[in-house]
């Protein structure tokens, strides 16, 4: 028998950026976020006896583990080592790991892969966990025992999956799942362009950078992020009335307030992408992920989406297609 997990990737619409301590603490955050079919699938094939055998089929790479001790973090699948060592769990056997999407991608890659992995040991280990425990023991993880820099968001995407609104205090997380009318979904898809800019990055730069920032009152980044905590309730409450209109306009201011958090947040590159776009008729978009490469979310009307297409490909961007996906990470076994 074989035993699976899938964790869907996200695109975050609005407020990303204050789900990023010290401002949740201190003021409160908020984001507005979907997942899509993109993922992050892991398989583990089980022996009686032996080793732990991880495959990268993303990198063509295995490593062996004896046993939990081995796991020293050297930046190779130190998340994948901190995740068998706070579970206390070493299983015998091959474990397969793929993804859809880059690291680096924007998409919440890193966690999503974390949330798979906790909800398959959970799975073998027959403890099943709610939403909001999945995505806590995999925030503490990535965040707390690796100490890598970033939000939460995209945890509590990865576990619960669908449409959501996310609120963040010091208290915790509370995931409120939003009823979106199919008519005005499909209209998302019908409009929304998903471009890979060709660059990934660290994001860990990016964000600490942001949060010296925030903390030192540099610039407008404090200013910035208040204003786009505003502007994903103005989001969620044009997502539940349909109106799309004003979708295209409120992912363009995002992306401008977005860009006062760092001075890495883009790059020539990032941004001849997004003028194309925008020249040839994009309402809006904006950078997903913490910024400095990734993907690009577009809207663009319909009649204009195949030449915005074509000239992004042009420029070296890469169009990939995609729709919502309303289910969160699944566990399932192949007998």
């Amino acid at each position: 028998m074989e035993h699976r997990s899938r964790a869907p990737l996200r695109i975050s619409f609005a407020g990303g950026g204050t789900d990023v301590s010290p401002y949740p603490e201190e003021k409160g955050g908020c984001v507005i976020n979907s997942t899509v079919n993109q993922y992050i699938t892991c398989s583990f094939l089980p022996k009686p006896i032996g080793d732990l055998n991880v495959h990268s089929l993303d990198y063509d790479t295995v490593v062996r583990f004896g046993s939990l001790r081995d796991m020293a973090y050297d930046g190779n699948m130190d998340l994948i080592k901190a995740t068998f060592q706070h579970l206390e769990v070493l299983p015998s056997g091959d474990l397969y790991i793929s993804s859809d999407a880059p690291p680096g991608s924007g998409l919440g890659s890193s966690s999503t892969l974390t949330v798979g992995l906790v909800a398959l040991l959970s799975y073998l280990g027959k403890e099943p966990l709610t939403g909001y425990e999945l995505a806590q023991k995999a925030y503490r993880i990535e965040r707390e025992i690796l100490g890598i820099p970033g939000g939460r968001q995209d945890q509590y995407a990865a576990a619960f999956g669908g449409f959501n609104f996310m609120e963040f205090t010091a208290q915790g997380t509370i995931v409120n799942p939003l009823k979106v009318k199919k008519d005005v979904i499909a209209e998302l898809e019908t409009n929304l362009l998903l471009c890979f800019t060709g660059q990934t990055r660290g994001s860990a730069k990016v964000i600490e950078d942001q949060t010296k920032n925030l903390r030192e009152r540099k610039g407008r980044t404090s200013e910035a992020m208040d204003r786009t905590k505003e502007l994903a309730i103005k989001m969620k409450n044009a997502l539940i009335t349909g109106e799309t209109s004003d979708f295209g306009r409120l992912l363009h201011e995002g992306w401008e307030l977005k860009k006062e958090f760092s001075g890495q947040m883009t790059n020539p590159v990032i941004d001849g992408l997004y003028g194309c776009a925008r020249d040839l008729g994009a309402i809006g978009g904006k950078l997903l992920g913490a910024g400095g490469g990734g993907y690009l979310l577009l809207f663009v009307p319909f009649d204009r989406k195949k030449e915005v297409s074509r000239k992004l490909e042009e420029k070296g961007g890469k169009i990939v297609p995609f729709n919502f996906e309303f289910n969160g990470c699944r566990t399932w076994t192949v007998r």
